[in-house]
């Protein structure tokens, strides 16, 4: 069975603005293209056959160039009419998700994980969600996990200058009623409102992955992505 994503793509990209304007973050250009292909293209190579993406500020730039399908990936669109943020997006698109585990990944973020294990190991785990986590070296951005020995994680640390540790890499597999205790179109924080407040009940667990990695929500790494998708 083809695999289901949501991609939240409704970032308004403040901290972009003077160097890229008037598009959704994901829909910055790289190497000519917007940000989002990137992403798109690396779902569709990793067996997902249907995305819903999260949309809000200027939803329109991202369906008037993508539409209801790209190179054989059926797409749908969960509309924000005012911000829900990250986790109020997640759960408003899983309205939209016909799978029981679905991945989710954000539209500013090129991750590269092998989504079939995250998936597996996901449900061998009985998750409710599963973090793909990078190590990282020599680091101050990030905020960082810490990992029982089977990968529960046990406490999200507060971002803080690091030699080395694990980020949250901002791709999950979540069970598709792991946010009903929430409110319908009720805004609210994925990261804050949930996975913070929740991780002592044990119900989320982390997939370590070394895959290539970056995250173009600031002027800096902007650019280290035109470089780094000029070469790949």
């Amino acid at each position: 069975m083809k695999k289901e994503a949501i991609i939240l793509a409704g970032g308004f990209g403040t901290r972009l603005r003077h160097v890229v304007s008037d598009v959704p973050k994901p829909m910055a250009p790289v190497c000519g293209r917007p940000f989002l292909q990137y992403i798109l293209d690396d779902l569709i190579n990793k067996g997902v056959g249907r995305a819903v993406l999260a949309v809000g500020y200027r939803a329109d730039v991202i369906e008037g160039f993508f539409g209801r399908a790209y190179n054989g990936l059926s797409l749908a669109y969960s509309r924000e009419e005012t911000p829900l943020f990250t986790g109020g997006a997640v759960k408003k698109a899983l309205r939209a998700c016909e799978q029981q585990d679905v991945l989710v990944v954000n539209g500013d973020t090129f991750f590269d994980v092998d989504l079939d294990a995250l998936a597996q190991f996901h449900a061998q785990t009985g998750a409710q969600l599963t973090i793909a986590a990078k190590p990282m070296r020599d680091f101050s951005r990030y905020g960082t996990l810490e990992l029982a020995a089977d990968g529960r994680i046990m406490t999200f640390r507060e971002k803080r200058a690091c030699a080395s540790g694990v980020i949250n890499g901002g791709v999950y597999c979540i069970s598709h009623g792991a946010l009903d205790g929430f409110a319908d179109d009720a805004p609210f924080s994925l990261e804050q409102d949930y996975l913070e407040k929740r991780v002592c009940d044990g119900a989320f667990y982390a997939f370590l992955c070394d895959g290539y990695f970056i995250d173009i929500g600031i002027p800096e790494d902007y650019a280290a992505a035109q470089e780094a998708f000029q070469s790949r």
